[in-house]
């Protein structure tokens, strides 16, 4: 289960477009200015079940990456930088 912010998912801004497509305010979810999930127990990821399965984790990405992700997402390269910082060499 791939969750925004987790190495697999390191860009935690997918979570606006989760949360705006399951309605989560209906049930008092929200998310604050950081993108942090409101109530502070509140989980979300994307589920699938598979039996072969795995979790895995991302290694560090190249600038051409980068530059593929910012264009794709329609942010700017600075943008982008922020939100994949983890995975920047």
């Amino acid at each position: 289960r791939p969750a925004p912010g987790y190495p697999a998912c390191p860009d935690h801004s997918v979570k606006q477009e989760l949360f705006a497509l399951l309605n989560a305010a209906d049930i008092d979810m929200r998310l604050t200015e950081n993108l942090a999930m409101l109530p502070a127990a509140a989980v979300s990821g994307f589920y699938f079940w598979r039996p072969e399965a795995q979790y895995f984790n991302l290694g560090p990405i190249g600038t051409d990456q980068c530059a593929s992700y910012f264009q794709r997402v329609g942010c700017t390269k600075e943008e982008a930088e922020r939100r994949l910082a983890p995975l920047l060499p």
